[in-house]
């Protein structure tokens, strides 16, 4: 449930709207977050909404995504820096974000690249 919270935190960026998604209440969520001994849950989720960036470094942008499926030419060169993240979990507590190249936001971006150049070459430039 924790996991699918933070997915759900990771897309929308909204607290409430993440608790919803999974069947929970806004206070829920909090009150997990304060009980002791969910220090591991507290971190992981002060790490989704920072954004990319190692521990202890200012995040890079602190992400928020109204509609995952418009994505601007910046989000997509976004995604394919920073690529996908899945949380690593050991003993019911989430330990690491395990990353890896997103290759459908690659291709994405290369295909609007190549109808650019496309647009252009029939212009006659």
């Amino acid at each position: 449930m924790q996991c699918a919270f933070l997915a759900q935190l990771y897309l929308t960026g909204s607290v409430a709207k993440a608790a919803r998604r999974v069947g929970r209440s806004r206070e829920s969520a909090y009150r997990l977050r304060a009980r002791e001994g969910a220090g591991s849950f507290a971190d992981a989720w002060d790490r989704v909404l920072a954004g990319p960036g190692a521990p202890g470094e200012p995040p890079v942008r602190k992400r928020k995504v109204a509609d995952w499926r418009k994505v601007t030419l910046e989000e997509l060169h976004w995604r394919v820096e920073t690529g996908l993240w899945r949380p690593l979990i050991y003993r019911g507590a989430m330990r690491a974000v395990a990353r890896k190249p997103d290759n459908s936001a690659l291709m994405r971006l290369l295909g609007q690249l190549d109808r650019q150049c496309s647009r252009i070459e029939d212009r006659g430039w």
